[in-house]
């Protein structure tokens, strides 16, 4: 069911994205640097996740799609400046040269700019009219939060400082950890279930979506973690090892790679009975919960 779920879904994303990121002549090397990262692969998880939100709440996905591809737009240009040299130093991403090798580090640094804000302007042009404009506003909002220092910023902050500090630390580590996974990773694809949701007018449903969003960003990053520390360059079409080289704080570098994996496990049987609460036990929710859980890419 989910490989055909996602190739559906992936398809509409893909095409919408294609008329949607700017390709006009000027500046034409900014824009080829864009394309180069939104266009290099991807399971698009994240607007997928809003359409699969849409829908659960009662609503149309078509109608969401613009907005939803914002996310992706945001989540790309998360990677382009996770991959500069002052972060993560990488030179592939999704099997790719990463934007500042296929280009320059000004470029790419612009290009992650850019991407940001066509992001948000999807979110706050999308659906248009004037009945969506309540919940437009909501949405701009609930995503701009994700991002922001209270959000994803703030946790790649607080996860260069961690860096180095994983050995003979216990306790504050622990919640630490924590915090950085719901923060750098987490909200953004929290965002996406809520933004989905939201879309659709859940109401008193919205913190559902959201626990069953925060849950499963959770589990995305600490299947992250764990395939940092087991996964080829060809699976990840990045470079593995990472992680433990640079001295990251991650699951597997403070847990052990046993005890990650029985939390992976544990957060998976959670999001089934969030799922099941929000659209019954077979329903897609579920199943994309369980394909983040036990991804090999």
């Amino acid at each position: 069911m989910i490989d055909e779920l996602l190739r559906r879904e992936r398809e509409v994303v893909e095409a919408a994205l294609a008329r949607l990121l700017p390709n006009d002549a000027w500046p034409e090397r900014l824009h080829r640097a864009m394309a180069h990262a939104v266009f290099a692969g991807g399971k698009r998880i994240r607007p997928v996740l809003a359409r699969l939100a849409h829908r659960a709440a009662g609503g149309d996905p078509d109608a969401v799609t613009e907005a939803v591809c914002g996310l992706e737009l945001i989540h790309t240009y998360s990677l382009i400046h996770d991959d500069l040299p002052a972060f993560d130093d990488d030179v592939l991403r999704r099997g790719r040269p990463t934007v500042h090798v296929a280009f320059d580090e000004a470029t790419a640094i612009l290009a992650g700019d850019a991407l940001l804000a066509e992001g948000m302007l999807l979110i706050a042009r999308h659906p248009q009219g004037a009945a969506w404009a309540a919940r437009r506003a909501a949405a701009v909002e609930l995503v701009a939060d994700a991002v922001s220092a209270r959000g994803m910023v703030g946790g790649q902050m607080e996860d260069l400082q961690a860096t180095g500090q994983v050995a003979g630390v216990d306790g504050p580590q622990e919640e630490r950890l924590e915090r950085i996974h719901r923060a750098k990773t987490g909200r953004l694809l929290t965002a996406s279930v809520e933004l989905g949701a939201a879309l659709a007018g859940a109401g008193d449903q919205l913190a559902a979506f959201s626990d069953f969003g925060a849950a499963l960003g959770l589990a995305f990053q600490i299947a992250d973690d764990i395939l940092d520390a087991t996964a080829t360059a060809r699976d990840l079409g990045k470079s593995p090892g990472k992680d433990a080289e640079a001295g990251k704080l991650t699951y597997v570098t403070l847990y052990g790679l046993d005890a990650a994996r029985t939390r992976l496990d544990e957060i998976e049987a959670e999001l089934a009975e969030r799922a099941a609460e929000l659209e019954g036990p077979d329903g897609e929710l579920a199943a994309l919960a369980r394909f983040v859980a036990t991804r090999r890419n």
